[in-house]
């Protein structure tokens, strides 16, 4: 193992960070970047370091340094780009990821990079360009074919069907390029309405994904149960705070249920900002839990102090200056919620649902990054489905009126009373021009984030209808689950 005398001060600072030692990393981090005039990968691994401590304005100071000194590497800007993200400073990440792909334009990493921050704007059109110079720089860069697909509505006259099946049919393709081009010729055909031709696609891509996932939905079937064990309906009530955390929002519900939609139309009002999908809460959580005598996870949380849980989350989740209403869209944070409760229990609670196939659908035609591991598999989907729908039960006995809950149909359907309810029960003034979620410049680091920069539609209601010839296994095993569903089905 490598040591403090046979590593340099930044890979000593790098290997205490990825082992989760973040203390334990930041005065290696500081050696490393010690009297530099350059600006140096260091600068991005030392704010980095400095923001999973809960020291933003500080990760901010050492990201503003690191600008003043003299021009440095590709690897430093784009170091800095992902901290600024992470800091809010969306803009400012954007120039940087830009500085890094221009310094090192050979790079297919870079312009990668400048393509997803570019949608994160809803640049498109200038995200689909940075796409096509990663695919020209290296034709194996293959999560570029994806992004570039979920950029836009492919048509007739503009797709890339016939060169996603030329690579797709190639020899020897390993599975990670299958299940990257799957999923992305599997939306241009389901655009263009080629169902069943989408179908295959996106059925092969996630068997393939599957196949290396080492998961057990069973365990996630167990866990769910203990998190309503360990969080009764009678145990969810504090006085944690000295804080009005009216001022905090959580939207969640499973992925692709349209939290982000929901999400849009807030950030529409004014005094509203929103942190995105950050694991603000977790660790506000994790970092006020008793230490590892108690064993079970799940007791530790429920024993967590809630006012130090409320001082970590004000530390991750920023706005004192700024003041006005926060919003937090995670969409796992359903399991926390009875730890929001204890620790901000005047927050406001927003769960949004969807009809359960095309919930179930949605995951399982949409590839996602780490998180999810239960969306490629009809019988894991549906136990996995049923497991939520029982907690989201529990939830709802608890709370009771303290929990909003919006459907996604009747939010597409009639967005401006939708929207006015879900700013009523938040304390905000509504204002029509919310819905119209287009015009919201805000960034959007979402899978839906290249569908919010159209207005509201409502055409992914009954998606599902579209494919029910190829769905009957998972019909099938929701009705198993107690699921249920439209008699069609």
């Amino acid at each position: 193992m490598t040591n403090d005398h046979t590593a340099s001060p930044h890979a000593e600072a790098y290997r205490l960070m990825r082992a989760g030692r973040f203390a334990d990393a930041l005065p290696h981090a500081l050696r490393a970047v010690a009297g530099q005039r350059v600006c140096l990968p260091g600068h991005g691994l030392l704010a980095t370091i400095l923001l999973h401590l809960g020291r933003a304005s500080d990760a901010e100071t050492v990201v503003a340094q690191a600008l003043q000194c003299a021009q440095g590497s590709a690897d430093a800007y784009d170091g800095l780009a992902y901290v600024s993200m992470q800091l809010g400073q969306h803009e400012r990440a954007n120039q940087l990821y830009r500085r890094a792909a221009q310094l090192t334009p050979q790079s297919p990493r870079f312009w990668y990079n400048l393509a997803s921050s570019e949608r994160s704007f809803g640049r498109l059109a200038e995200a689909e360009v940075a796409c096509e110079r990663v695919i020209a720089l290296d034709s194996t860069q293959y999560p570029s074919y994806l992004l570039r697909s979920e950029l836009r509505i492919q048509t007739e006259q503009s797709n890339h069907v016939e060169q996603l099946l030329r690579l797709l049919t190639k020899a020897k393709l390993e599975d990670r390029a299958r299940v990257l081009l799957g999923y992305a010729l599997g939306k241009e055909l389901d655009d263009l309405q080629r169902y069943d031709e989408a179908f295959q696609w996106f059925s092969s891509a996630a068997a393939a994904r599957r196949r290396h996932l080492a998961y057990e939905v069973a365990t996630d079937e167990r866990k769910l149960q203990r998190i309503a064990a360990a969080f009764p309906e009678d145990s969810t009530n504090s006085a944690a705070g000295g804080e009005d955390s009216s001022r905090y929002i959580f939207i969640f519900g499973l992925p692709r249920s349209g939290t982000t939609l929901l999400e849009r139309i807030l950030t529409g009002l004014a005094g509203v900002r929103s942190n995105g999908e950050t694991d603000n809460f977790t660790r506000a959580l994790l970092g006020a839990s008793p230490p590892d005598e108690v064993h079970d996870v799940f007791e530790r949380a429920a024993a967590a102090d809630p006012a130090h849980v409320a001082a970590n989350y004000r530390s991750f989740a920023g706005g004192e200056a700024l003041g006005g209403k926060i919003v937090e869209k995670l969409p796992m944070n359903y399991l926390y919620l009875g730890a929001i409760r204890r620790a901000l229990p005047k927050s406001r609670l927003i769960l949004v649902t969807r009809s359960p196939l095309d919930s179930c659908f949605a995951m399982y035609r949409t590839l996602f990054s780490q998180a999810y591991p239960f969306t490629y598999d009809f019988e894991d989907l549906a136990r996995y489905y049923a497991a939520y729908g029982r907690l989201m039960n529990h939830w709802r006995a608890a709370f009771q009126d303290e929990l909003h809950e919006v459907i996604y149909e009747d939010l597409v359907r009639d967005p401006s009373r939708i929207g006015s309810e879900v700013a009523g029960y938040c304390g905000l003034e509504w204002t029509q021009a919310a819905i119209e979620v287009q015009k919201n410049a805000s960034v959007s680091l979402t899978a839906s984030a290249a569908q919010v920069r159209r207005p509201i539609y409502g055409s992914s209601s009954g998606r599902w209808r579209h494919y029910r010839k190829h769905l009957g296994p998972l019909v099938t095993a929701l009705r198993r689950c107690g699921v249920a569903l439209p008699e069609d089905a």
